[in-house]
């Protein structure tokens, strides 16, 4: 009995993380369709008009959810929000003066930062799989992101901001999906991002007079697939793994950013941001080793 019911806990754990490395996969090649758009658009304007729509599309999609929110679970979701616009708002004013490629790969410190929050908010260590995974993933991110210096610039500074406000939003996600709706606490905190963003635009930012091809292009892509859709799986599988678990996942989305700027956008990548790619990569799995916390 008790192995068949650890078989189904460790399948809905893989299932989760497919999930998951899905959601980073999707995150990780808009890094480039965000960096062109703003050039067109300021990034909270932008920001703001992604999360709306999002917004919008789950509000009118799973409008029965509605039903399930009460005073908690709006001041949870509210909470989650803040630290996810302060996620977006320090990545992509950061794309701004960096390159796509860091800025996916500083995006990714998240995991380390993770397991320090737990430690220092539970005191108790995460599991060895989870520790070295991280140490490998974190190896990793500085081959990519250092510079020959060693030394991140203005825009990769910015970017690590939005490390810090990612790692306490997977660590709240972690702890709220198992007390609330998922979904009703995606939508809340995706127009809390939304308000967020275009009261930041409207008091930093010109309204921009025309929307060219580019930025219509990136907030198809993003509002729906990249925010709305990404962010309930996430708050809808997470509950089956750890916020360890989900980081070192997330770590695979600065590769896949890597690889699509590559692509499409004309970076280059060095021979020592491959070998952090691969470190990353190596991390991920050595996780995937076994399920602990």
């Amino acid at each position: 009995m008790y192995n068949d019911l650890d078989h189904q806990t460790r399948k809905r754990q893989i299932l989760a993380d497919l999930a998951l490395l899905g959601v980073a996969f999707i995150w990780g090649i808009t890094f480039t369709v965000v960096k062109v758009a703003l050039n067109g658009i300021g990034p909270y304007y932008f920001l703001g008009l992604r999360f709306f729509a999002a917004f919008i599309f789950l509000a009118l999609v799973y409008a029965r959810h509605w039903r399930l929110v009460n005073k908690q679970s709006i001041l949870a979701g509210v909470t989650i929000g803040i630290f996810l616009f302060g996620g977006y708002a320090f990545q992509t004013v950061g794309l701004k003066y960096t390159s796509a490629a860091s800025a996916g790969f500083i995006t990714g410190m998240s995991v380390v930062l993770v397991p320090l929050i737990v430690i220092l908010t539970s005191r108790r260590l995460p599991g060895p799989t989870n520790l070295i995974g991280a140490g490998s993933a974190a190896v990793g991110l500085a081959a990519l992101t250092l510079q020959d210096n060693l030394t991140f610039s203005n825009g990769d500074t910015l970017v690590f901001f939005c490390a810090v406000s990612f790692a306490l939003h997977i660590i709240l996600v972690g702890r709220y999906v198992l007390r609330f709706d998922p979904i009703a606490l995606t939508i809340i905190q995706i127009g809390t991002v939304a308000v967020a963003s275009l009261i930041g635009a409207l008091t930093l930012e010109e309204i921009p007079q025309v929307l060219n091809r580019e930025v219509w292009v990136a907030l198809i892509i993003t509002a729906i697939p990249a925010t709305a859709l990404a962010f309930m799986i996430q708050n809808r599988v997470q509950c089956h793994t750890s916020p360890n678990h989900t980081a070192i996942i997330f770590t695979t989305e600065p590769v896949f950013a890597a690889l699509y700027a590559c692509i499409p956008g004309g970076e280059v990548l060095s021979a020592r941001q491959w070998a952090g790619c691969l470190l990353i990569i190596v991390g991920m799995l050595v996780a995937e080793l076994k399920s602990d916390a």
